[in-house]
């Protein structure tokens, strides 16, 4: 809701978080907290395999590259987060359609029937259940890089403690702040990626259209602030997570 909203003029804009959650609240009820939840499930399995299956198989690839292995779990981070986009950029745009529906949770359409009306108006590719792949390459490549690369390497660095609370601890402590560094750098493109799945400004009219053009014209009309959006409850999902 925070990416969507396009500056304090927007009918839908946000004052703050606890703002937010009290107007949906208000508005929406308490389901409107779980407006498409069902996409991101669907998805949650596929996706971590494809994530974690493909950052080994490029981490292979890249042994017989002789890259520094700092160098090499970034881009195999990289590679993975790119594979990952492509399988969940569908579930994104039917999620996002969702989530920007102000309507009752009772009163908007489910998950499959959503996703049917963006293929009949808008077909498989970028204009509909493919729409915004650019930025979800973008927002999921750089998070993997940036994840899988300073985890394994701080993971390393830091030593292994025998107490098994305690390297419990180690290992969330190194995850927490590698998704919450991971979160700052792509947010960006997690903007860009909303502003053209969401809904338009004026309906009829594409606005958003590619990422880079999506971000520049945010960065015009709202500020450099604008890109990062949404960032606090990005970080407060995606780094316990």
């Amino acid at each position: 809701r925070f990416q969507i909203q396009r500056g304090k003029t927007d009918p839908t804009s946000y004052k703050s978080l606890g703002d937010c959650f009290r107007t949906i609240f208000q508005r929406e009820g308490l389901l409107g907290f779980y407006k498409g939840i069902l996409p991101p499930v669907l998805a949650e399995t596929p996706k971590r395999a494809v994530k974690f299956f493909t950052f080994e198989q490029y981490k292979k690839l890249l042994g017989y590259a002789s890259l520094p292995p700092g160098l090499a779990f970034a881009v195999a981070g990289l590679g993975s987060g790119l594979t990952e986009a492509v399988v969940v950029n569908p579930f994104e745009v039917v999620k996002v359609t969702l989530q920007a529906n102000q309507k009752a949770f009772t009163e908007q359409p489910s998950s499959f029937v959503q996703a049917q009306q963006i293929i009949k108006t808008g077909g498989l590719g970028s204009q509909g259940l493919n729409k915004g792949l650019t930025a979800t390459l973008g927002r999921h490549g750089v998070f993997n890089m940036v994840y899988f690369g300073f985890y394994f390497n701080v993971k390393n660095i830091l030593p292994v403690n025998k107490d098994p609370n305690l390297e419990f601890l180690r290992k969330f402590g190194i995850g927490l702040v590698s998704g919450t560094i991971a979160s700052i750098i792509n947010i960006p493109f997690d903007v860009a990626k909303s502003r053209i799945q969401g809904p338009q400004p004026v309906p009829g009219e594409i606005k958003y259209r590619t990422c880079f053009k999506t971000m520049a014209t945010v960065y015009k009309e709202e500020g450099f602030l604008a890109l990062y959006k949404g960032l606090l409850p990005k970080i407060m999902r995606l780094g316990p997570g």
